[in-house]
């Protein structure tokens, strides 16, 4: 509907931001802005074709000129972790060519200063009034770096200084009021034109300025007050610079008595308070900062003066946070700006802390701004806090700089620095003598779950692969040896094989592999015991997943007897009617349906058979007989015998052998049936938003999807053969001699631990080429008809 040669704004929420990012380079697109987009790490990892977008996108955000701000919600968002929501760093050694990249976090958004939700972020009025307000203006910018300009304006988040102005660069001053040292400028009411000198200290440098709900050009609430201050560097002779600022921005000021920010209705942004931050030059003659009143009608307040740049700094380690909280006592109350820093704590995402403020008994009952705790664990986030009486309200330090499997070369993992501003004295001493600092358990365990989804899953593959290679090693070298049951399995792997799992696990995690890989912790020692943590959740789910099976399989096994008898007959090789069904099915996987849709009908088949086959007739699966069954190696004649379980010689008869070839492939089903299972999470997601395109969008839609037929065709062929053979479902091979097939289940449970919680198509695919080496070697043969399970003469 655009006239030709147009170019658009693009806004996308959440996986929207990524299909914004995908279609660039074009001149038809003038700015990117994206809500709640998870840009560098999808939240759902199964699909291969998934990273590769990603990948494509990594490119596009490091090199190309459009514009592109990203929205975060922080930790209110519970969708996705806000980590992936930060645009990666470009190269800095060019600044003006570099392309314009924001990530504004709504915590630290001007106006906003709280986290917002996935959905909300659509409807929050805080962030959608100046998206709006940057969309009507981006017009008006003729090139990319205009552009950039104007999206600065309308979503800053005061971590970018304000261009200055050229009239300000200087000033005579001729009426003005000079402090005594070291006394605070406190304005109440404030009228003007009036200016202000302030010695500047030989002890402290660094100049604080807060203006209530008024102005320091350009910075002000969107509806300032008739309050407007200019500030200056003055030498001796009254002539005046304009002193640029370290930080200028907009700050809140929470109601002493309220919640900040109000529960469903937010900040209201002319309540905030410019804060204006400098630097002072040393110099061998006298300087005076001038604080200059251009107009002021008796409304707002003004507050500022000087601060050491001393940093209280508290020697705590992770290890004391375990069993101790610190205390920390603030030895000047009456401070503008005070700056905590814990340099042997670790800031991550993994991490939350709790901060509980103190209070003396002495009260001030109308401060100008109370402490304020300003966390800034991140160039682009930063949280406010009110450091007043809250009975029910916790006070929680976050951040979302370094985390697993997301590269970070923009934050430190070392270090939790925050500082407290308030007003200073204004005739009353400030109620806060000091806070506890503590780990916050119940916020930092609810953290683990939307960043390690994946990774249980992929794990619990890796512990099923792990029992299927010992069930192999412990049976394929003697024929005579019983497969465990998956009880037993899960038994004896809990006993014997955990212990030395979890050791290795921790090990490992203490290895600084890149954050792509394992826990994603990268060796940090503090955050090492979680992959035992993990293991051992892992396992549960593994036991828990093998019971619902057994309850499941119960039902299907007692209707399924009902209508179908006992097999009546030995097959010995696939039959036509077989093959020209798996035919079929891969020309639709190829045509029209994805591979998921296959393989979710080969996991309800197997269930079906292998319940069918455990509850037929007794359960002897559940234990190990006593004593081996000698099999032959050559059946003879007097092996015909089936009327009793020897023959005339002694030697087991066929039906023993076939009874016990019929144990052994129903514990081998059921252990392929938990493998299947856990695979099942990692195709499913897929599945589910083809399921829901036809719902939404009906059948005239493309069936788009992945169709390599081959990524189920093994299971196909391994399901078929398990459902029919009357011979041993696995069989050695004396090709197998120097290696066997068995160490392909190794190799899953390496791909499942050290890559699949990153890239967890990766699972699927080492399971998917483990199985298919299985049906080539040990099942190949025997379902195509080239030789039976016996020779017979």
């Amino acid at each position: 509907m655009y006239a030709p040669n147009t170019s658009i704004i693009i806004m996308g929420h959440s996986m929207g931001g990524v299909v914004a990012t995908s279609l660039l380079p074009s001149e038809k697109i003038s700015s990117i802005i994206t809500m709640s987009t998870p840009h560098t790490l999808p939240p759902a990892r199964f699909d291969q074709r998934i990273d590769q977008l990603y990948v494509h996108n990594q490119q596009i955000l490091l090199h190309d000129t459009t514009p592109i701000v990203s929205l975060c919600g922080g930790a209110t968002d519970m969708m996705i972790p806000s980590e992936s929501c930060i645009l990666p760093s470009t190269d800095n050694s060019d600044a003006q060519n570099a392309p314009f990249r924001r990530t504004v976090f709504s915590s630290a958004l001007e106006g906003a200063w709280t986290g917002v939700g996935h959905r909300e972020m659509v409807w929050c009025h805080q962030v959608r009034w100046r998206v709006a307000r940057a969309a009507l203006e981006l017009s008006l910018g003729l090139n990319a770096v205009g552009r950039g300009l104007i999206l600065d304006r309308w979503l800053r988040d005061g971590h970018t200084l304000p261009p200055f102005r050229p009239d300000d660069e200087s000033a005579s001053l001729e009426n003005y009021e000079a402090l005594p040292p070291k006394v605070p400028l406190i304005l109440k009411h404030p009228r003007g034109p009036a200016s202000y000198l302030l010695p500047v200290p030989s002890t402290s440098r660094r100049f604080t300025l807060f203006v209530s709900q008024g102005s320091i050009p350009p910075i002000s609430p969107q509806n300032p007050n008739s309050l407007q201050v200019s500030v200056y560097l003055c030498d001796s002779s009254a002539q005046c610079e304009a002193l640029h600022p370290t930080t200028q921005k907009l700050i809140p000021n929470p109601i002493p008595g309220r919640v900040f920010p109000v529960p469903k209705e937010g900040s209201d942004e002319s309540e905030g308070v410019v804060l204006f931050e400098a630097n002072i030059p040393t110099s061998s003659s006298e300087q005076w900062v001038a604080v200059v009143l251009e107009s002021a009608r008796g409304e707002g307040w003004v507050a500022g003066g000087f601060s050491t740049e001393d940093v209280l700094e508290i020697d705590v380690s992770m290890l004391r946070m375990l069993f101790k909280n610190p205390v920390v006592n603030l030895t000047d109350s009456n401070a503008l700006r005070t700056v905590v820093r814990f340099p042997n704590l670790l800031t991550h995402a993994l991490v939350v802390y709790r901060v509980t403020p103190q209070y003396s008994d002495v009260a001030c009952k109308d401060p100008l701004l109370p402490p304020l705790l300003m966390h800034t664990s991140h160039p682009s986030e930063t949280h406010y806090f009110p450091l007043t009486f809250y009975p029910d309200r916790r006070i929680l330090l976050h951040t979302h700089g370094w985390a697993p499997y997301v590269s970070s070369t923009s934050a430190s993992s070392k270090g939790l620095d925050f500082v407290i501003y308030s007003s200073g004295s204004s005739g009353c001493s400030s109620s806060l003598s000091g806070f506890y600092l503590a780990i916050d358990w119940v916020a930092t365990i609810g953290r683990w779950p939307t960043r390690y989804f994946t990774t249980i899953a992929s794990w619990a593959v890796g512990i099923v692969s792990i029992i299927l290679f010992q069930v192999f090693d412990s049976t394929e070298n003697d024929a005579s040896t019983s497969v465990p049951s998956p009880q037993q399995s899960l038994n004896t792997f809990c006993r014997k094989t955990i212990p030395k799992l979890l050791l290795a696990s921790y090990v490992t995690a203490l290895v600084p592999f890149p954050p792509e890989y394992f826990i994603g912790t990268s060796g940090n020692l503090a955050l090492a015991l979680l992959a035992p943590f993990f293991i051992l959740l892992a396992t549960g789910l593994v036991c828990t997943s093998w019971l619902v099976l057994v309850i499941l399989m119960w039902p299907i096994a007692k209707i399924s007897s009902l209508f179908i008898g006992r097999q009546r007959e030995d097959i010995v090789s696939a039959r036509r009617s077989t093959l020209v069904s798996i035919c079929f099915i891969s020309l639709l996987v190829f045509f029209i349906i994805p591979w998921q849709v296959a393989y979710l009908s080969c996991w309800i088949i197997h269930l079906y058979n292998t319940a069918s086959a455990r509850y037929d007739g007794a359960e002897p699966a559940e234990s190990t007989p006593t004593e081996p069954v000698a099999i032959p190696l050559l059946e003879r004649e007097g092996d015909r015998d089936e009327g009793s379980p020897q023959d005339a010689t002694g030697r087991p008869s066929r039906r023993s052998i076939k009874d016990h070839y019929r144990l052994k492939n129903i514990n081998h089903s059921m252990h392929l049936l938990l493998l299947m299972t856990w695979l099942l999470p990692l195709a499913a997601p897929v599945l589910v938003v083809w399921v829901r395109t036809l719902a939404t969008a009906g059948l005239t839609t493309p069936f788009d999807g992945d169709h390599f037929f081959l990524n189920v065709a093994p299971f196909l062929v391994l399901v078929d053969f398990a459902s029919w053979t009357s011979g041993p479902l696995f069989q050695k091979h004396h090709f197998e001699k120097y290696i066997s097939a068995k160490w392909v289940f190794a190799l899953v449970a390496g791909v499942a631990f050290f890559v699949g919680p990153r890239k967890t198509y990766h699972v699927f695919d080492s399971a998917r080429i483990a199985i298919a080496i299985l049906a080539i070697v040990r099942i190949g043969p025997k379902y195509w008809g080239a030789v039976s399970w016996t020779k017979r003469r």
